[in-house]
């Protein structure tokens, strides 16, 4: 990923508007999400190289990807489209969605990136900024969150339709002009109505999910377009008792593929820890965001917070 913050500092005050106060315990008949099945698939990832668009690694994760949904999601639509960057750069980007109970007009929607970054510009030296890093935080965590997802829709049918979506392109740069590929063109089918199905009535965002401290900080952007998608997330992690690792005050305003989206009229909450290995983020767009540095833990709480927000019933 690549993250511009438009403001670096941290909001003192508890955010109670939340209004997280919901009676402890996962609504019943919820599935158990797997951490370790999501690790075991971030190091798959991992294995497979970077995912950069134009290189072998993307191309054979998507082959993995699109194999592993295909068998899993009643309806998988594989969106390839072209982008020419500001430096001449032709891409081809490959969004994939995940349709499950494709017929329900109500509906969600759930999206990470799974793409990784060319080159770790945040390395202490320039030996360590021409090596690309490995992305297992920055697009693994969140891809791997999603298929798992994914078998637990598979094989437990949920109250509302849920879209899957794994965006392409999010994190190419070297600025953000060059970024949020995939999320603009998704953004650009929701302005035109070309969607396949009935439109979701918000999305939660999956980014840098594996943190082995994690905090989920409340992202101001979010709050301010999407406050009450926001309080669906907060509240579902405060039920099962994960109110210290989603805490009730603001972070850093960040910069995201749910940006588009809200600006295409689709209220987005990002659920993102932005102090990946401490307050200076030491891993991120480093050679260190590796598997080692991935928990399978906090893979688990993130994967448990959706499962409860969607058979809570959206």
């Amino acid at each position: 990923m690549k993250r511009f913050p438009l403001a670096l500092t941290l909001a003192a005050a508890s955010f109670g508007c939340l209004d997280v106060g919901a009676p402890p315990g996962p609504t019943p008949g919820s599935p158990e999400f797997d951490g370790e099945r999501a690790f075991a698939k971030v190091e798959r990832q991992v294995m497979f190289g970077p995912r950069i668009p134009g290189t072998a690694g993307h191309v054979a994760q998507l082959e993995w990807m699109t194999q592993e949904l295909a068998s899993l999601a009643p309806d998988l639509v594989v969106d390839t489209f072209s982008y020419v960057t500001t430096y001449d750069d032709s891409l081809t980007l490959v969004n994939l969605t995940a349709r499950f109970l494709p017929e329900m007009e109500r509906r969600i929607l759930i999206l990470t990136h799974w793409d990784t970054r060319p080159q770790s510009d945040q390395g202490a030296t320039q030996a360590e900024r021409d090596i690309p890093p490995p992305g297992a935080n920055d697009g693994a965590s969140g891809t791997a969150v999603l298929l798992e997802l994914a078998r637990l829709l598979a094989e437990n049918p949920p109250p509302l339709g849920v879209d899957l979506l794994f965006v392409d392109g999010e994190d190419y740069g070297p600025d953000a002009v060059d970024m949020f590929i995939g999320a603009r063109h998704y953004a650009e089918s929701l302005v035109g109505g070309d969607l396949p199905g009935a439109r979701p009535m918000y999305g939660v965002l999956l980014d840098m999910v594996g943190d082995p401290d994690p905090s989920f900080l409340v992202e101001p952007y979010s709050q301010e377009a999407a406050s009450v998608v926001v309080s669906k997330v907060w509240r579902a992690a405060a039920r099962l008792g994960h109110a210290d690792v989603f805490p009730e005050s603001l972070g850093v305003r960040l910069n995201d593929d749910h940006v588009p989206l809200i600006q295409a009229g689709l209220p987005t909450a990002n659920v993102i820890d932005f102090t990946y290995g401490g307050p200076t983020n030491p891993f991120w767009h480093t050679p260190n965001d590796s598997p080692e540095n991935v928990s399978a833990r906090t893979l688990g709480i993130v994967g448990q917070v959706v499962t409860e927000l969607i058979y809570s019933g959206g």
